[in-house]
C-alpha cells in the first residue's frame, strides 16, 4: 500500500493544528497562567494535574467510539471534519482573559481548559490514528510519520518564532489582548488545516467486518501486547521530560539567563534542529532498526541535558549548542512512536484475530497526555517548593530549581525510558514476516 506524496502532505497538514496547540500550551501556557491571567503557580500546578489527567481518561474512550464508528467517511476521519470549528473556537477562548475574582479566574481556566483538551482529544486521537489504517506498510508508515512531524514540527517553529512577536505587536502593551487575538488567529488555521486533512486521506486498513469484538476483549489483547507495554510506558518517559523541560523554558530565559527576547530564539533553533533530525529517520531506522536508533537517539538526549546543567547563564554557546544538540536526537524519536505504535497493532491483529487500531493509539496517547500532566505540574510543583515569585526577580533558591527542571530532571526521567525501551522485542525482521500473513488473511 504506496501511499502518494500528495496523500501524505495532506494528512501531514492536519498537524498544523495539533502541533501548534501542543507547542503553545507546553511553552506559554504555563507563563500566561502566571504571569499574565495571575493565578499562583501552585494553583496552575494543580489545574494542569487535574485536567490533563482527568482529559487523559478521555483517550481510551474516544478510541473505542472511533473504532466502532461507522460513516461513508470511514471510521476516524469524520472527527476530523465535525470536530474542528469547536477546536478553533475554544483556543481563543482558553487565551481570554476575563476581568474577574480571583476564584473566578481559576474556574474560568478550569472550564476553558478543560473543554478545550476534550475537543483535542475528539480531533487529534482519530488523526493521530489514521497512521495505522492509511497502509500496512511498515516502511511507508515510517515515511508517513516523518512527512507527518515535519509538518508538525514546522508549525511548532511558527509558534515560537511568531507568537511572542505577535503577543507584542497585538497587544499593543496589553498582553492579555494580545494572547487573545494572535489565539484567535491560530484557531483559524487549526480549523483550516484539518479540513484540508479530512479531504486528503483515505482509509485503506480495515478489520474483517466478520470478527465480532468487545472493548474486554481489545483491553485484554493491548494488555498482553508486550511491544505495545514498553512502547507506552517508554513515551510516557518521554512525554514526561518533555513536559519538564517544555514549561521551564520561559522561566529559564527570563529568571536564570536573564534575557528573556531569547527564548524564541531558542525555541526556534531547537525547532530548525529536531526538523533537520526527521529528515533521515526512514532512512536511519531502515539501517539500524527502530528501536537501535530509538535508544542512540535518548542517549544523545540525556549527555546534552547534563551538559546543559554545567551552563552557566552567560555561555549562551554551551546553552544553545546543547539546545541544538538535544533537539536534534529529538528529531527522529516521534515518527518513531507513531509508526511503532502501528507496528504493535499489526502484532495484536497477527496474534489474536482482532484489530483495535484506535484503542491501540488512543491508550498511549493517554500516557503521552498523562506524561505531559506530571512533567508541566512537576515543573511547577518543583519551582515553587524552591520559592517561585512571579514577576520579582529570583533568590539563587530559585533559580536552582528552574536550572534542574530544564536538565537533570529530564535527564533522569529519559535514563528510565531508555532502560525500558531495551525490552522491545518486536525487531523489523519480524514485522515482515507479520505484514505478509496479515495480508495473506485479508486476502482470503
Amino acid at each position: 500500500m504506496k501511499l502518494s506524496i500528495k496523500e501524505k502532505i495532506g494528512y501531514s497538514i492536519g498537524d498544523f493544528a495539533g502541533s501548534s496547540l501542543w507547542q503553545t500550551m507546553a511553552f506559554f501556557l504555563p507563563v500566561f497562567y502566571t504571569d499574565v491571567f495571575l493565578l499562583p503557580a501552585a494553583s496552575v500546578a494543580t489545574l494542569f494535574m487535574v485536567v490533563r489527567i482527568f482529559d487523559a481518561l478521555n483517550d481510551p474512550i474516544m478510541g473505542t467510539i472511533a473504532d466502532r464508528t461507522r460513516s461513508r467517511w470511514g471510521k476516524f476521519r469524520p472527527y476530523l471534519l465535525f470536530g474542528s470549528v469547536p477546536l478553533g473556537l475554544l483556543t481563543a477562548l482558553m487565551f481570554t482573559t476575563p476581568d474577574l475574582s480571583d476564584s473566578g479566574k481559576l474556574v474560568y481556566a478550569y472550564v476553558t481548559y478543560f473543554l478545550l483538551l476534550v475537543l483535542y482529544t475528539l480531533v487529534m486521537v482519530p488523526y493521530n490514528t489514521l497512521v495505522g489504517v492509511m497502509t500496512s506498510n511498515p516502511v511507508e508508515r515510517t515515511s508517513l510519520s516523518s512527512y507527518k512531524f515535519v509538518f508538525a514540527y514546522a508549525a511548532g517553529l511558527m509558534v515560537q518564532a511568531l507568537l511572542i512577536p505577535m503577543v507584542s505587536k497585538l497587544g499593543q502593551g496589553n498582553e492579555a489582548q494580545g494572547y487573545q487575538l494572535s489565539m484567535t488567529g491560530l484557531g483559524i488555521i487549526c480549523v483550516i488545516a484539518l479540513v484540508i486533512a479530512f479531504a486528503s486521506t483515505k482509509e485503506r486498513v480495515k478489520p474483517d467486518p466478520k470478527v465480532q469484538t468487545s472493548l474486554t476483549n481489545d483491553l485484554k489483547d493491548i494488555m498482553q501486547n508486550r511491544p505495545w507495554l514498553i512502547l507506552f510506558c517508554c513515551t510516557a518517559m518521554v512525554f514526561i521530560y518533555i513536559g519538564i523541560r517544555s514549561a521551564s523554558v520561559m522561566y529559564y530565559f527570563e529568571y536564570f539567563v536573564g534575557r528573556r527576547e531569547l527564548a524564541a530564539v531558542f525555541m526556534v533553533s531547537g525547532t530548525v534542529a529536531v526538523l533537520l533530525g526527521v529528515l533521515p529517520t526512514k532512512i536511519l531506522s531502515q539501517k539500524f532498526g527502530k528501536r537501535n536508533l530509538f535508544l542512540a537517539c535518548l542517549a544523545v538526549i540525556i549527555i546534552s541535558l547534563v551538559v546543559n546543567y554545567l551552563a552557566a547563564p552567560e555561555n549562551l554557546i554551551l546553552i544553545f549548542a546543547t539546545q541544538i544538540t538535544f533537539s536534534f536526537a529529538s528529531g527522529p524519536t516521534m515518527p518513531l512512536v507513531w509508526s511503532m505504535l502501528a507496528d504493535t497493532a499489526d502484532y495484536s491483529e497477527w496474534k489474536n484475530g482482532r484489530r483495535a487500531t484506535g484503542l491501540i493509539y488512543s491508550v498511549a496517547t493517554f500516557g503521552q497526555k498523562t506524561g505531559i500532566a506530571i512533567g508541566a505540574s512537576l515543573m511547577l510543583a518543583i519551582i515553587s517548593y524552591y520559592g517561585y515569585q512571579a514577576n520579582v526577580a529570583q533568590s539563587p533558591e530559585s533559580q536552582l530549581g528552574i536550572r534542574i527542571c530544564m536538565t537533570i530532571v529530564p535527564a533522569l526521567i529519559a535514563l528510565a525510558g531508555t532502560i525500558l525501551l531495551i525490552f522491545y522485542n518486536l525487531p523489523d525482521r519480524k514485522l515482515i514476516n507479520i505484514e505478509k500473513e496479515l495480508n495473506e488473511r485479508r486476502e482470503e
